[in-house]
């Protein structure tokens, strides 16, 4: 069976790996956050929120001319009809109402693409709480619009100029605001990363999208479970929460898509699947790009929102263990995609979203498999990379 464990591991990936001047938060939110959550108090608030406010359940939508471009039937998970255009808001409602009840009056965050960014200022704004968000320089630049959404929500954006200038090295800011912070201040970590039980917890709140998926194929085609389910990976959020329900539903194939930038063996990646070893970033252990002797490898991809050099450890173990299958997408074979699904859909995916678009044409599968993609969010935020690329095809 496939589950965390009670030290935070998935087999061999996860735990704490954490300053001293962490464990105490660390602890409290470990020792409490499955009581919270399973509080019906939390969950009658939680759900009305998600129902109410974000605008769940997301559509799963037969992409009728996809499907027959492909020969077998494909549905969109649409969390990109989401309020503030992505999955992101999931996880960042069940981890402000968390907040909240550990007396937090401050919150930091992360982004890379922007998305987690606006949805942890949507949701700060929404409870009146101060919310700093830290983001690369070059995230910052390729990511305007959603930078300006964020001050506009009345957050500040922190940039984080070390490194690569990416979300590697804004996460490294947070951690460093935490650090300096303890007391007052609740880090609302975006993907299925850093230490237990963030990897866990986030996977929880994200994990009413396969809730959903269920009951919707069950209406739409009879059964509950897909043949495949594909989703982009980076830290690997929406991945995980797609997957949730069908982790130990052996019969359904779980695909990770991930990003191979200019190609797997250019140096210009972040397909760690592929380039990544075992190893400890941002406080847990998982596969990551490292060198031999431990430094990161600084990750590349055209998709903000997938430079990372590390994978969420719930999802190092589905693929040590060959549960998933990990497929490397390069930027231009996502561009291609975007435009496919733009053209022949009337949907423009974000590139992160793009990623998994393009595995249809690298798996196998039979006529008549379902296949599920978890579209997770919308391309506004990617649109002055794609008018560059419109530029080129015209």
């Amino acid at each position: 069976m496939i589950a965390i464990d009670e030290r935070g591991y998935y087999g061999e990936f996860g735990g704490a790996f954490i300053p001293e001047m962490l464990h105490s938060n660390i602890d409290n939110l470990r020792s409490k956050y499955l009581d919270i959550i399973a509080e019906p108090a939390f969950q009658k608030e939680f759900q009305a929120l998600l129902k109410d406010y974000v605008g769940r359940p997301s559509p799963l939508y037969l992409a009728e001319r996809l499907s027959e471009k492909y020969n077998t039937p494909i549905y969109l998970k649409r969390e990109d009809l989401n309020h503030t255009g992505a999955h992101k808001i999931n996880n960042t409602i069940g981890q402000i109402l968390l907040a909240k009840r550990l007396g937090k009056t401050r919150i930091i965050a992360e982004t890379g693409a922007g998305q987690h960014g606006v949805a942890t200022a949507t949701v700060c704004a929404l409870m009146g709480i101060e919310c700093i968000v830290y983001m690369g320089e070059v995230d910052i630049e390729r990511q305007a619009p959603n930078v300006s959404r964020m001050r506009m929500l009345g957050a500040e954006v922190r940039p984080a100029k070390s490194g690569s200038k990416t979300l590697k090295d804004a996460t490294n800011e947070a951690i460093r605001d935490w650090i300096n912070h303890p007391v007052d201040t609740h880090y609302i970590i975006g993907s299925v990363v850093g230490p237990h039980p963030y990897p866990d917890m986030v996977a929880r709140f994200q994990s009413v999208i396969s809730e959903e998926m269920k009951w919707q194929l069950e209406e739409k085609t009879g059964k509950t479970n897909p043949d495949i389910i594909i989703a982009c990976v980076g830290g690997g959020s929406n991945a995980a929460g797609a997957y949730y329900h069908y982790l130990n539903e052996k019969d359904v194939r779980l695909v990770a898509v991930e990003a191979a930038g200019l190609g797997v063996n250019t140096g210009e990646s972040a397909a760690t699947s592929v380039l990544g070893t075992k190893g400890i970033i941002h406080g847990s252990r998982t596969l990551l790009m490292q060198t031999d002797d431990g430094q990161i490898i600084e990750p590349y991809s055209i998709s903000a929102g997938l430079d990372y050099p590390g994978i969420g450890p719930m999802h190092a173990h589905l693929i040590d263990t060959a549960r998933a299958e990990a497929v490397s997408v390069t930027d231009q074979e996502a561009l291609d995609a975007a435009f496919m699904l733009s053209r022949i859909e009337g949907i423009i995916p974000a590139l992160e979203t793009a990623h998994a678009f393009s595995a249809l044409d690298k798996i196998e599968y039979q006529s008549g498999d379902v296949i599920v993609v978890n579209l997770s969010g919308r391309g506004d935020k990617d649109l002055n990379t794609y008018i560059k690329y419109l530029d080129k095809i015209g």
